[in-house]
């Protein structure tokens, strides 16, 4: 009821806090602002008692088993064993508990309050069809990598919720964003990273930003061009096939930074500091960004986004998933021009640089939204005043 009563408050604060500063703008009598104060007050309290009745009404059809999601709950430790009492005092979470999933061989055979395990990690790909499970909890007694990325690399095509109940310090670094069961803290990898209007309006928001900035910029890519010819032999723009949302191959499009060819003899590598390839004019468009420009035109095509991660070469994304399992979640969301990973590091140098950068890519994917890609804007245009971001 707290939460609600503060979105209700500061939602409709910001409404009538517009509407009077429209009205103080345009001369609106006093008597008229006094009546936007009550009317303030009605309304919060009309929508704050509407908010609390619907809840209500929402807690009581859980409790009467209506809207429940199947739940399995993976491990037989002392953690899931509180996660499991939590589930069967409290059916107003929407939880309906489906069965155990042991981790190992070592819990195959254990049981808890009569009930055996279903089966291990190995089988949850068929047990989820087999009960129909919406949601599953993780909760293991010391931090284990390899557990999670083999629950969530066999439950990727499956359309689940995947919480886990992280350890302590996940929690006071602030590195994880939480909710709660009862006191039990909880983070939350949902299938849908971001709700159907907010997806529709990163769209909209992409599409209008890209084609602005793509007249905005007309003279720049201009100039640019003509740079870029009598600099160095080759063509304007460098086109090159990358891996976009799911996988999908696309052909992003540059303005070009290096020598014609630069590859020929190396194959695929990243850029390093000081790169010999790298052409005078491409040091400059380089450093200010310039070189992205063209890409808004595979924002315009819905090949991008403006804000996401950065797409990656096939060769790369399939030589990094076999040395980092959970790379591949990144191809969940469409790619972005720029991105929380490029905001926070320095350009790919190694493989390190990826490991570190991936830590930012998937930080942005958990926890994806409009608000957010507008501090990634802003933030944005700071490194590239700053010219900060590349090798530093």
């Amino acid at each position: 009821i707290s939460t609600l009563f503060k979105a209700s408050f500061f939602g409709i604060f910001v409404l009538f806090f517009i509407i009077f500063i429209d009205d103080y703008i345009h001369g609106v009598s006093s008597t008229s602002r006094i009546l936007i104060f009550i009317y303030w007050g009605l309304f919060l309290t009309l929508v704050g008692s509407g908010r609390i009745f619907i809840r209500s009404f929402q807690r009581n059809l859980l409790i009467k088993g209506i809207g429940r999601k199947k739940t399995f709950i993976v491990g037989m430790s002392k953690k899931v064993v509180d996660v499991y009492n939590q589930l069967i005092e409290h059916p107003a979470l929407g939880l309906d508990f489906a069965g155990f999933i042991s981790i190992g061989f070592s819990e195959k055979n254990k049981s808890y309050d009569g009930v055996n395990s279903l089966g291990s990690i190995d089988d949850i790909a068929k047990l989820i069809d087999e009960y129909d499970v919406k949601e599953i909890i993780l909760a293991l007694e010391k931090s284990d990598d390899d557990t999670l990325i083999n629950l969530i690399s066999r439950c990727e095509s499956k359309n689940v919720g995947i919480k886990i109940v992280p350890d302590l310090y996940s929690i006071l670094s602030g590195q994880v964003k939480t909710s709660q069961i009862y006191g039990i803290p909880l983070i939350d990898i949902m299938p849908e990273l971001m709700p159907e209007w907010e997806k529709k309006l990163k769209r909209i928001f992409d599409m209008i930003i890209s084609f602005l900035i793509l007249i905005i910029t007309l003279p720049v890519t201009i100039l640019t061009s003509i740079a870029i010819k009598l600099d160095s032999k080759g063509a304007i723009f460098f086109m090159q096939e990358r891996c976009g949302l799911d996988g999908t191959i696309f052909k992003i499009i540059k303005f070009r930074s290096m020598k014609q060819d630069a590859e020929k003899l190396t194959g695929p590598v990243w850029s390093q500091k000081d790169d010999p390839r790298i052409t005078g004019v491409g040091k400059i468009i380089r450093k200010v960004r310039i070189d992205e420009i063209p890409q808004m035109l595979n924002v315009l095509k819905g090949e991008m986004s403006i804000v996401g991660p950065r797409p990656e070469r096939l060769y790369f994304v399939e030589m990094l998933t076999k040395q980092i399992p959970y790379y591949k979640r990144r191809l969940k969301v469409r790619p972005g021009i720029t991105g929380w990973a490029q905001v926070k590091h320095k350009y790919d140098e190694s493989i390190e640089d990826v490991k570190a950068k991936l830590r930012y890519d998937l930080f942005y994917i958990e926890n994806m939204s409009i608000r957010m890609d507008i501090k990634i804007l802003f933030r944005t245009i700071f490194v590239v005043v700053l010219g900060k971001g590349h090798y530093n």
